[in-house]
This record gives C-alpha cells, structure tokens and sequence, in this order.
C-alpha cells in the first residue's frame, strides 16, 4: 500500500526490540532519533512553527535523556540536504548524521539548531537505513524513534518497510502522534502500530515523556479491573501509582480495554514499590506492588460498578444546582455530590443519599448492582413566593406522620422570597422584628402542587 503524501502533522515512533535481547538481562539501551528535515517542518503550528517546536522538544528530550546512566544515542536527519522544487524530489536525502557514541547529547543538539528545513520525506527510506545504524552488540536494546510532520512522500512504503524488519527478527512496535491531524488520516498508519493525536504544544511534551518512558522501560503492566463475575471489564477510570517509600505520584494512567476488549499495557519503572490507587467512588487500593523487571505483570483488584441516576420528574435539564449527597450506608463520610438531572458510576454496594432539595429527601440503603443503573425520580417542585410586610423572623415547616418538620429559615432582612418546595403541605411561622411579644406571631399554611406558583401574604 502507497501512503500518499499529506500536509498534516505526524510524530511516528518506532520501538524496534529484538526478541533475542528481551530474552536476556538489557544492559545497554540505544535511542536512534530519525529527524525529519523536509520543507514543511517551515510550516506555521501554535504561535511558533513546527520546526522551532519539534527542536525546543528535542533539547528538553536530550537534556532529560543525559541523566541516564547506560544509554546510548544516535541521529539521522532527512530531508534536510537538498531542496525540495515542484515535480523534483530526492528521496535518497536521508543521513546518520551523529553515529551512536558516549555522550552524545551535545552533538545531538548542535546538529539539530543547525537544521535548515529544505527536503522532501522519505519516511520508508530513512526507516530501512536505519537498521543498520546500530553496531553489533549482543546485549542491548534498540529503539527508532522517527519525528515527522508529514507521511511517506516517496514512492515507497513504510508499512513494508515495518513488515521487512520483523521479518530479519526485528518487533517493531511504532507510536504515532497526530499533530492537527484527523483520525481518519491516523487510520493510514494502522499497519504500523498505534496512533495518538497531539493537539497542543504541551500535548505533543506529554505524549514525548509518554513514548520515552516506554522506550526506556521493558517491564510491562497491566491492570485488571474486576466485575463482580470476576471478569475484566470495568474500565475507563484514573489509575495513579505512587511511589511506597517516597510517597511520591509517580504515574498518572486513563485506563481503557485495547481492541480486543482486554486492559491495555503500560510501561512502568520496575524499581519502585507501588500503592496504586484506582479513582472510583469510593476508591479502591493496592499497596505493596513489586514488579518483577524484564516480565509483563498483571495487576488485579476488584472494582464492579453501577450507577445511580438522579432525575426530576418532567424538569428535563433544570435544577441541576441541587446536589444529591452520597454516602456508603451507615457511614458518615461524604463521598460525592452528585448533580440533579446526572447519571454517575458507584462501586458496587449499598449507600445512604440525602437529596438538598427543600425540605430535604433523604433515602436508606439504595442499591447499586453491577452494570445497571439505579433511577431515582422526584417531583418537580413548586414555586412559592413569599411578602411580608415587616423585616422579621420567619420559618417554613411541613409534616411527616403527624409531626412538624423544619424545612427552612428566611432571611430577616428581606420583605419577598421565592423557595422550590417539594409538593406537599407547608406552614409558615412569622413574627416582625420590631416586635418583641410572642403574641405578634403569624402562622399561615400553604399547599405547593407540582409545577405550580403560589403567592403567599403575611
């Protein structure tokens, strides 16, 4: 397949691991940065341009990659030797330019901040000369990591490129980041491996840290999120991993099933002891996690889910300002204020809801069941607006079997109110200020039907 050259923004990542070497203790790690140099790197991106971006990313890259002990890295340029002219390319232009060597970080940069964009991209080509810009070594890892803002120009095709080095006993496990591109376009890189979008400068720095980890790290993770039936199913939930001695967060992951409906692998530091906590409502933990190094490791922790729904009965979206407060049964602890009108997941159980409506709604021991969603509804309140003709002291009240029950106080200086009352029957209780003899109270009941306005004058 011919990928045909586009004006939207890549970074392709390749990780090339030999399966020898996963077999073997990894000693020495080696990151070749196959750099794109064609015309288009000129093009405008953000508030800057691609190029001053992609090198301010490289310096940090460099900076960062220099504290790291047995690690190795190389530079190939393309695109960057000669011009580029309507009908006229060179698709041979692609160079080692800084061979792998101790403490090439400086050289890297160097060779980068004098990079004048000029070429055409010939992604497919780079990637083939590439596999042999790694000296024989019988213990190290090899990782290509090629940075493009454009797909294969050439007449060439990179997928057959990626299918040739398997074949030699070459994995290749490619990232690639669409930079303002569309997942339409993203879906072209699908016989290579993986695609993420890169929105924003700052994105484009996270998903570099992202790749970089992963480059650097052969211990793999995977977290299985269990339902009731002990299945692996729950998914799409915060995960962070803190370091158990320094206390320190140490990874942030969104966790989500692959394609084939299994969770998704992640590249962690094996030196660290973790606590992993999984952001569910309530929460759910693990301490202790110690990774064996080198091993893909599974992580389990049971985590079933359903959801409560909270609803007014014929108020569509409105009213969302009252919060229902989520409690586990039988505990004190607030553990969410869920909106009114909103539908939100829960760890399988029972809890204690306290609805703030006026009066308030409180319901015992509601059940959440894996995968379902527990409705409630309420009535759609009423309006009541309330005069007086003195600033004063007044209280609402309604009954509950037989016995009079706080709903609210108003405002001592105020003439006019306006309250949502819950359908039902009210008393207001009211004595002026100015007044200080309990004989000056007023009492006035009222009935609030759904839906409905009253007027109310003491």
């Amino acid at each position: 397949m011919k990928l045909v050259s586009k004006r939207f923004s890549v970074l392709v990542v390749f990780l090339c691991l030999s399966f020898t070497y996963l077999a073997q203790t990894i000693e020495t790690t080696r990151i070749l940065f196959i750099f794109d140099g064609s015309n288009s790197m000129n093009g405008q991106w953000q508030e800057s341009s691609k190029i001053k971006v992609a090198k301010k990313l490289m310096y940090e890259t460099m900076s960062e990659l220099s504290k790291i002990d047995n690690l190795e890295v190389a530079l190939r340029m393309y695109g960057h030797q000669t011009r580029i002219y309507p009908g006229l390319q060179d698709c041979n232009d692609t160079k080692l330019e800084v061979p792998f060597g101790k403490d090439n970080f400086d050289k890297i940069k160097t060779k980068i901040n004098s990079l004048q964009p000029k070429g055409t991209t010939p992604i497919a080509r780079s990637l083939e000369y590439a596999a042999q810009d790694f000296p024989e070594c019988n213990n190290c890892r090899n990782v290509i990591i090629l940075i493009t803002d454009g797909i294969e120009a050439c007449d060439e095709d990179p997928c057959a490129v990626a299918k040739m080095l398997r074949e030699k006993g070459i994995e290749v496990r490619p990232y690639i980041i669409g930079i303002a591109m569309d997942l339409e376009s993203l879906k072209d890189f699908e016989c290579i491996g993986k695609s993420y979008e890169a929105s924003t400068e700052e994105s484009f720095r996270d998903v570099m840290k992202v790749v970089m980890s992963e480059a650097l790290n052969n211990t793999t993770v995977q977290v299985n999120l269990l339902n009731t039936a002990k299945q692996a199913k729950e998914t799409d939930l915060t995960m962070s991993f803190y370091d158990m001695k320094t206390r320190e967060l140490k990874y942030t992951f969104m966790h989500t099933l692959d394609r084939k409906n299994r969770p998704d692998t992640m590249w962690i530091d094996p030196l660290s002891t973790y606590k992993l906590i999984v952001h569910t409502t309530p929460k759910v933990e693990k301490e202790g996690i110690e990774l064996k190094a080198g091993e893909h490791n599974t992580i389990t922790l049971d985590a079933p889910q359903g959801g409560l729904e909270f609803r007014i009965l014929g108020a569509a979206n409105s009213y969302t300002d009252i919060k229902c407060v989520i409690r586990k049964k039988d505990e004190k602890e607030t553990i969410n204020a869920q909106r009114m009108n909103s539908e939100d997941r829960y760890i399988v159980g029972s809890y204690d809801v306290e609805i703030l409506s006026l009066p308030r709604i409180l319901m015992e021991n509601v059940k959440v069941e894996q995968s379902k969603t527990n409705r409630i509804v309420i009535q759609h309140a009423g309006t009541v607006n309330i005069n007086t003709p003195f600033f004063g002291v007044a209280s609402i009240f309604t009954e509950v079997k037989g016995e009079r029950v706080w709903v609210c106080n108003l405002e001592r200086e105020k003439l006019n109110y306006q309250l949502s009352l819950q359908p039902g029957n009210y008393t207001i209780v009211y004595r002026p200020a100015r007044k200080n003899s309990s004989a000056y109270t007023v009492s006035k009941d009222f009935r609030i039907a759904s839906g409905t306005s009253l007027e109310v004058n003491l």
